[in-house]
């Protein structure tokens, strides 16, 4: 009976930007690979993609719907700064197309899709992980598949991840809402820009994140997140559209998950499973950026995943948290602490958006987003930046 189970190199639960990368690499690399992924769940997500992300992962025009130059930054109050881009764009995606697309590209790399919904997890006699699907077209019906490696990448409070992962369980999550609108066409929105993102610090918007409205080429997303029980996320989205003139609009459709702001203790299950994505917790604090880090994350899972069948060393798995982290964790570290003391009240936020004022903020700011490392030249500027901080927060600033 066990013979009669077909076997993966690797088996990928979840078809999002971790997983479909993840499972094109293990494809590229030569192993078999199964992708699962149950079809109809649309993240929300405001779709914002780094000029690195569109480089390194050779995103083709056809999946840009928009081009921002810049971000507006709105405060209690309504004390607007513009931040303008320099030099080049922030590339928008819509994820309902964004995520086919790169599944279908793990396809054709030679990935094998199945549109599925995960139940769970066993071993056999011999300790192989099984995994077990119930396809879409026939609900009933209790497929398994035997894996010499696994990758967890179905999204935030992943069941699989917790049950494999020791802490996986306790990463922290807001829960995120956005809905999906008609966008006005140039001139007929007094507030909205198709090539802005106006992003909202407020608590009547969030009492502990913020609210968005991107544009996505004929439609615009308009959403916001929070951890606060109780706090009305569709109430606050519909102030958003209100003060962004897209009231009248028609909606397209709502969304909404949890998103997870701090990377778990740990990636892997020390025997033969490895997280990446949402699943993973490589979120970005203060921002919720994830496309990026899921994105990366899945990739160097995959890479981890094949060394691991390669060498049938576990500690190529482990490994993928390390390489993230050493990357990524600094930037982590400090986006945090900004989510922490910037976040926690309407007097703060207020300080944190006149902040954002500083030509040297906003050019260190859009130099680290869109590179994703932290700008190590022009100490001085840094030096500045510490101050100006230090002083909105203990209420020295004048400003």
């Amino acid at each position: 009976m066990t013979d009669a189970i077909k076997t993966y190199d690797a088996v990928v639960v979840g078809g999002g930007p971790a997983g479909s990368t993840a499972a094109e690499t293990l494809a590229k690399a030569g192993k078999s690979v199964l992708l699962l992924d149950k079809p109809g769940r649309i993240k929300p997500c405001g779709g914002a993609v780094p000029p690195i992300l569109i480089r390194d992962f050779k995103i083709p025009e056809s999946q840009i719907v928009a081009r921002t130059r810049g971000a507006r930054i709105l405060a209690p109050s309504g004390n607007e700064v513009d931040m303008p881009i320099d030099e080049g764009y922030v590339g928008m995606v819509d994820r309902e197309h964004f995520d086919e697309f790169l599944r279908e590209r793990a396809r054709e790399a030679g990935a094998e899709r199945q549109n599925a919904s995960f139940d769970r997890l066993e071993r056999d006699e011999n300790g192989a992980a099984i995994c077990v699907f119930s396809p879409t077209e026939n609900p009933d019906e209790e497929v398994k598949v035997r894996a010499r490696v696994v990758i967890a990448a179905n999204g935030a409070r992943s069941k699989l991840a917790q049950a494999e992962v020791r802490g996986a369980d306790k990463v922290k999550s807001v829960f995120a809402y956005h809905e999906i609108v008609k966008a006005p066409k140039d001139g007929d929105g007094a507030f909205y820009h198709p090539q802005r993102c106006d992003v909202y610090y407020d608590a009547c918007v969030s009492p502990d994140f913020y609210g968005w409205v991107f544009p996505h080429g004929d439609v615009a997303s308009v959403g916001t997140g929070s951890q606060v029980k109780g706090f009305s996320l569709r109430g606050a989205v519909k102030r958003l559209r209100e003060a962004s003139n897209l009231d009248g609009y028609e909606i397209v459709r709502r969304e909404g998950a949890p998103l997870p702001y701090k990377p778990a203790p740990r990636w892997d299950n020390g025997r033969d499973l490895v997280l990446a994505g949402d699943a993973a917790g490589a979120v970005a604090p203060s921002s919720g950026e994830g496309i990026f880090y899921a994105m990366i994350s899945g990739q160097w899972a995959a890479e981890g995943a094949a060394e691991f069948l390669e060498t049938g060393k576990v500690s190529a798995l482990s490994g993928v948290r390390k390489r993230f982290m050493k990357a990524h964790g600094k930037v982590f570290w400090v986006l945090g602490m900004l989510q922490h003391f910037w976040y926690r009240n309407d007097k703060r936020r207020e300080g944190f958006v006149k902040i954002c004022a500083d030509k040297d903020v906003q050019r260190l700011t859009w130099q680290g987003y869109m590179e994703k490392e932290l700008v190590k030249a022009n100490h001085a500027a840094h030096a500045k930046i510490f101050f100006k901080d230090l002083a909105h927060l203990v209420g020295l600033s004048p400003r």
